[in-house]
């Protein structure tokens, strides 16, 4: 086995992991949100789902030239500001007819959540990649753990103040992290074209 092969099956191997993971965090997220009335914690499990999928693609792009492996990466950074556009909306609706979010459960699961990404995240920069698509999954896993370090202080502060805005507010900032992820894999993967074609 050459030292490409081997590179490309531990790449495999910690996509599949990540991508279950994430798959089951967004599952308990996304119970979690409808139970707790969460905006954030809804934003957060669409996030884990998105990111699963995404996962799923550039597992599929290992060992493929680079114009796939770029177009995976192109295709993972809109999916994200899509989310982040669903996020905002979502956002906006409970805004206008109200939401009464349940704090203890937020800052339960984002535990729990920063727990399985810092994992994922660990597992990812193990790989020490410059491949468009690991750097793709590794800008995922960071912003996932950004974001449920915004849950934890939404739900204390939703206990603390009685009030659902904090909520609201993170799950903005959820999408605005997303957001800023996709804009950022979508610079990467043009770079990554730009550089192809220079020779660099």
């Amino acid at each position: 086995m050459t030292a490409r092969d081997q590179t490309e099956r531990q790449q495999r191997r910690t996509l599949l992991t990540v991508l279950a993971l994430n798959a089951g965090l967004a599952g308990a997220l996304g119970v979690g949100g409808v139970t707790a009335d969460s905006s954030a914690l809804l934003a957060n499990a669409v996030d884990n789902a998105s990111d699963a999928a995404v996962y799923l693609i550039s597992f599929l792009a290992i060992g493929r030239d680079g114009s796939w492996k770029r177009g995976a990466a192109r295709l993972s950074g809109i999916m994200l500001l899509i989310f982040a556009a669903g996020v905002l909306l979502d956002a906006g609706r409970r805004f206008l007819v109200g939401t009464e979010p349940i704090g203890p459960t937020m800052m339960g699961l984002a535990v729990v959540a920063a727990v399985v990404n810092l994992i994922c995240l660990h597992l990812i920069r193990r790989q020490n990649s410059g491949d468009v698509n690991m750097k793709a999954a590794e800008t995922f896993s960071f912003n996932d753990f950004a974001s449920n370090g915004g849950i934890l202080v939404a739900g204390g502060l939703v206990m603390w103040l009685d009030q659902a805005w904090p909520d609201l507010v993170v799950g903005v900032l959820v999408a605005a992290i997303a957001a800023k992820g996709g804009v950022e894999i979508l610079r990467d993967a043009a770079r990554a074209k730009s550089d192809k074609e220079s020779g660099v």
